[in-house]
Parts: structure tokens; sequence; C-alpha cells
């Protein structure tokens, strides 16, 4: 859209751009302006300082606070260089004299549009990187998992500190996505952390950052998660691992939304949400003297817990569909299917591991399988196990606990052999003698 009063000049603009291709709006006011950008999707605008109506550059700062995917690019009167910084700091892409610069415009134009194209494809990203972390993701049709959602969905829509429990595997993390982007916070960051893989001092630095100096090996200063997580949302696993010094320091956080970094002598000030997971009983830890009992409550405002897979094995069918369709067609794409009895034995196992345990479990089994369906022959002994009537070692036999030994430390070591026997503490040679004794690949 060319925004100018001066008819022959907008015309000529007008005709130059046409010739490269460009659908050209006309406005001789800002009146008009307004009233094309209401109805239709203009990508970048060239706009005159002064019109009749107003003024172009405070007109920018209107439209960018309005539109900001559109780029705009200020024709300046000559000399007049103010008018052109004041656009540029009020969101203009660019400013040209008018007039003089005809033969600039073509390729100020094209930049502008690269801009926008870009920000376009960003947007188109970032859309469907939050559509992998929507509600409707999380699988399950069971009345523990719908109830864990709608909590979630609930939650999502306020400010308040979330505490997500539930034995590994069950999903805590990807709760705790789907709570940050179905909030209001959802366009700023989601960082997580896991409190069980630092020690003290570098997980006080990761929390919270630290001052060049501050101790060894702290070369330059470092922003913490507590400051990249500002506007946004942090997420805290396993919250009970954090030693009871940084828990004082978190609540200070949830209190007053602010810190002192390791090494500093004033406070830092953030904007977020935090939402804390753990696979613990808190009120046992508190009773302990292991986690503060005030930091407990603030947490407990909302808390979810998450089941475990073996309470909703209805839910087993769909989510084993879902892996064999995310992992099938890059490890094994001549599968599509699992037999009846396939999933009978997914149904009878116990899944300590819960989802986590399940989606490794197909992704072996695909491994492993030689055949256009998984079947029960590709899964690990284990489940064979619940199906003694199928299974020539009663599970009570030593020779069935010798090769499910065997098997699990195979699987350990990733099928290395000397590894193996060395965890077993046998030689090479007795280890290949069993697996060949009890038909082990």
């Amino acid at each position: 859209m060319i925004v100018d009063d001066e008819d022959k000049l907008r015309s000529l603009l007008t005709r130059i751009i046409q010739l490269e291709g460009f659908l050209v709006r006309e406005a001789h006011d800002l009146k008009t302006a307004k009233k094309i950008l209401d109805k239709e999707s203009i990508d970048v605008m060239l706009c005159d300082v002064k019109l009749p109506d107003g003024n172009g550059i405070s007109f920018v700062q209107d439209i960018k606070t309005r539109l900001p995917g559109v780029e705009i690019i200020m024709l300046t009167a000559y000399g007049n260089i103010a008018d052109g910084v004041q656009s540029m700091k009020n969101g203009a892409f660019d400013y040209i004299t008018k007039g003089d610069d005809n033969e600039k415009i073509i390729p100020l134009i094209n930049r502008a549009i690269e801009k926008v194209n870009l920000k376009n494809r960003l947007q188109q990203l970032e859309g469907q990187f939050k559509k992998n972390y929507e509600f409707e993701n999380i699988l399950g049709e069971s009345n523990l998992i719908l109830e864990a959602i709608t909590l979630a969905k609930k939650v999502a829509q306020t400010e308040a500190t979330v505490l997500l429990t539930g034995e590994t595997g069950t999903g805590k993390e990807v709760f705790a996505q789907a709570i940050h982007y179905g909030s209001k916070r959802s366009a700023k960051p989601f960082v997580a952390l896991n409190c069980s893989t630092f020690n003290n001092e570098l997980l006080e630095s990761e929390l919270f950052g630290h001052k060049e100096g501050s101790f060894t090996g702290a070369s330059k200063e470092k922003k913490g998660l507590m400051e990249e997580a500002d506007r946004g949302t942090i997420f805290l696993d396993e919250i009970a691992e954090m030693n009871i010094g940084l828990q004082a320091k978190l609540l200070r956080v949830l209190e007053t939304r602010e810190f002192i970094k390791v090494g500093d002598n004033k406070s830092t000030k953030v904007d977020i949400r935090i939402i804390a997971a753990t696979n613990k009983l808190l009120l046992h830890e508190v009773a302990t003297g292991s986690f503060r009992e005030d930091l407990f409550y603030r947490l407990n405002a909302f808390t979810i817990s998450l089941p475990p897979l073996r309470d909703r094995k209805s839910d087993i069918p769909l989510l084993a569909k879902h892996f064999l369709r995310v992992y099938g067609d890059k490890i094994n794409p001549q599968i599509k299917f699992f037999n009846r009895e396939f999933i009978d034995s997914l149904k009878k196992h116990d899944w300590k591991g819960n989802i986590r345990e399940l989606k490794n479990i197909i992704e072996r089994s695909l491994i492993v399988s030689n055949g256009t369906e998984l079947t029960t022959k590709d899964l690990p002994l284990e489940f064979s196990m619940h199906n003694t009537e199928n299974n020539t070692l009663s599970a009570f036999d030593l020779a069935s606990v010798e090769k499910l030994h065997i098997q699990r430390v195979l699987i350990h070591t990733k099928n290395n052999k000397s590894e193996t026997a060395r965890l077993l503490n046998i030689g090479l040679s007795t280890l290949y003698r069993k697996m060949e004794e009890y038909s082990l690949q």
C-alpha cells in the first residue's frame, strides 16, 4: 500500500511497483489507509510523513502496535533525516527521500518482503511447535487421565503455581508444557530443569545465575534459568531433590518474584510462573525434614496427580498405536500393525516405567522384529513370563530366572557381550554357552 496525498507521485510509484509483480493499494490519507488495513492483508507500506489528516511518523507507531507484521517504509522530505530516524525508532523498516530515491524503492521493498516472509515462516513454525504441546496431544480415554487433563486445562488459564505428582514416566513434563502453551504466557519461554541432575552449587547457579568471579570457574557473568524464563514458565522437575538452602531461595521467588544471583548483592526481579513436579510424597519429605513445610504449602496450591499406566491399561492400545506410528517409519517401515496377543501381553505387564517404558518397548520391538507386524515374539522375555502355558520354563524355575537376568543385562549393555560378561562376573565363553542354551540372540 502507498499512502501519499500527491496524486502524481503516488500513481508513478504504483506503476513502478506493479511492474515488479506486486499488487498495490493506494490511499491519499490516513483515514483511507486505515480502512484498507481493516479489510485487506498488507505486507509492506510506503507512507509519507506529512498527510492531510495526520502525521505518518505517529501512524507508524500505531500500525506497528496493531499490526506488527506490516513493514513500513517512510517517504521523507529532502534532507529531513530527523523524520526518518524518528520513524525508525517508532518501528519503521527504513526510509527514503521522497522523489529522489525512486531507484532504491524496489530493492528496499524486496528486502522488506523477505523480512515479512521470514516472520510468517517463524510464526508458522511456532504454531506447529505449540500444536505439538496442546492438551489434545495427551493421549488417553480412561477416566483418570481425562480428569487430570480437565484440571490442567482449568489451571492453565490462571497464574497459579502447579504441583504435578506421579511416578517416573507418567508424563509430568508433557502436562507442564500443555499448561504453559494453554496459558496467556504461551508466546513466552518455557524453561525446564531437572533438579536431580546438578549438585547443590551448580543447581543454584543454573537457577539463579552468577556474577563473574563468584566462585572458581565463574569466568563471566551468567544469566540463570529464572531470568531466561522471565514472563514465561519455569518447570522444576524432581523438586524434592533440591536442598533446604535452595528451597528457601525458591520460596522467596514464589513470595516476591525476585532473587539474588550467586555473588551479587542486589535483587533481580522476574515475572514467572512456576510448575513443579515430583515422584516422591512431599508430605513424607516434610515429615523427615528434607523438604520445607512452608514451600510445600506454596507449591501445593494446585496439585494434579498423574495416574500410573497400570491404573489406566485401557489406554495402552491407543498409546501403542501412537508409538508405532511415530517410530515405525523411522525404524521398520514395513510394520504397520500388531496382533491381539501382542496387546494382551502389554496389558498384563506392570509398567513400573509407565509411558516411557511403553515407548521404549515399542521401539525395541520394532528393532528386533523380522515380520510384517509386531507379535509376542518381539517382546522381551519378562512379557512371556505372564503367559506360563506358552512358556516352556516356569517363572519359578532357576533356569528361567537366569535366562531373564542375562537378557536384562544384554538389553542394558545394548548387546555388548564383553560388557555383559563383566557385569555378570562370568567368562565370555560361559556367556555364549548360556545364550545358546537359552536361545538368546
